[in-house]
């Protein structure tokens, strides 16, 4: 188990997690925040008729800020394809990469940053500001700046490797 992440926004900020319930916590949270993006992928690939996202893009909420270019996307077919093929493949993707802890910051950010749309494009707030497409874009945000991935998962290893020597490393694992 990796004894302490760093994270640097700034300013150097240490997180001590040798050893204790705040490590395990951290990898807790990477693997069911995966699972969950993981599984949302995989059943959309499972499921008897294929993805489509045009649904959901055209009768987007009344009060999303966003409501005019979610419909943009639904009437537009080459941007819908991509949407179609991309959101499956992304949560599938995100969701095995945050699972076994590899390049979880850059999971973590394209997870974020579908979390925003969903957010935006659900924003019906019947309910407040806060829901669940809020919760998981603050999951994906804190496993993003903890570098989850490298408290019991792969992202810990490949520092170790010369790969993680590269600068491009550094910004991925942390």
């Amino acid at each position: 188990m990796a004894t302490s992440t760093q994270t640097t926004v700034g300013n150097v900020v240490d997180f001590d997690l040798q050893g204790t319930l705040a490590g395990y916590w951290v990898a807790v949270l990477r693997v069911v925040t995966g699972y969950w993006f993981l599984h949302a992928g995989v059943t959309k690939y499972l499921a008897a008729e294929p993805f489509d996202a045009q649904g959901w893009l055209l009768n987007a909420t009344g009060g999303s800020p966003i409501q005019g270019f979610l419909v943009w996307v639904g009437q537009t077919p080459w941007l819908l394809e991509f949407t179609n093929l991309m959101i499956p493949l992304g949560e599938t993707l995100i969701g095995l990469g945050l699972v076994v802890g590899a390049l979880v910051r850059l999971a973590s950010f394209f997870g974020a940053f579908l979390m925003v749309f969903f957010y935006l494009g659900n924003a019906a707030w019947s309910h407040g500001l806060v829901n669940g497409d809020l919760m998981g874009l603050l999951l994906f945000a804190t496993l993003g700046v903890l570098g989850a991935g490298r408290v019991l998962g792969l992202d810990a290893v490949i520092e170790k490797a010369d790969l993680g020597n590269t600068r491009a490393a550094k910004y991925l694992l942390g």
